[in-house]
């Protein structure tokens, strides 16, 4: 079944339903909302509509469908499509990936079979595209950020075909 959610001023609501709801407690999509409603990330709303378990309308009723709904992302936010490439293979393999905006990361990731709540995330991931260079100081700084939050580092580069390799890094003591 899927699910109905409206675009409203770049956020998206699922209807209230019980295919909302599980969506969120089954698959810990977005947020639960105290109206019961769930309110998805712009990321997480692509997905759902790529494995066509949301269905995205806007303020006229119409359907947003999968290439609109990027075009209008990738206007706004730069290097959108890396980010999304690793979101995809990172659930597509099993993996919980939520925001990690507050601990200056794209993602956070959980190991299988572990939710939000139950346990912390084990990794901080950031997307990178082969083409992009990564100074020793950004590398650094982004070290920083997993060690300082407990976590290990994930670089994830996606390549020319969108298909992504994963670096993990961690501080060793000799």
């Amino acid at each position: 079944m899927t699910v109905k959610a409206l675009f409203i001023q770049e956020r998206i609501l699922t209807e209230n339903s019980d295919a909302a709801r599980e969506l969120y407690h089954q698959g810990t999509y977005g947020k639960l909302l105290p109206n019961e409603k769930v309110q998805l990330s712009l990321i997480e709303t692509l997905y759902l509509i790529e494995k066509q378990k949301l269905t995205v309308l806007d303020g006229k009723n119409k359907e947003i469908i999968f290439e609109n709904l990027l075009k209008k992302i990738q206007r706004t936010e730069k290097n959108f499509w890396t980010r999304y490439c690793v979101y995809q293979d990172m659930r597509n393999r099993g993996y919980i990936v939520k925001t990690a905006l507050k601990f200056g990361a794209p993602f956070r990731v959980y190991d299988r079979g572990i939710k939000p709540g139950e346990d912390h995330a084990r990794w901080i991931v950031f997307p990178v595209h082969e083409s992009e260079a990564m100074t020793w100081h950004d590398f650094s700084a982004k070290n920083r950020v997993a060690h300082s939050t407990k976590k290990r580092l994930l670089i994830a580069v996606v390549d020319e075909e969108n298909d992504v390799s994963y670096w993990e890094c961690r501080w060793l003591r000799p």
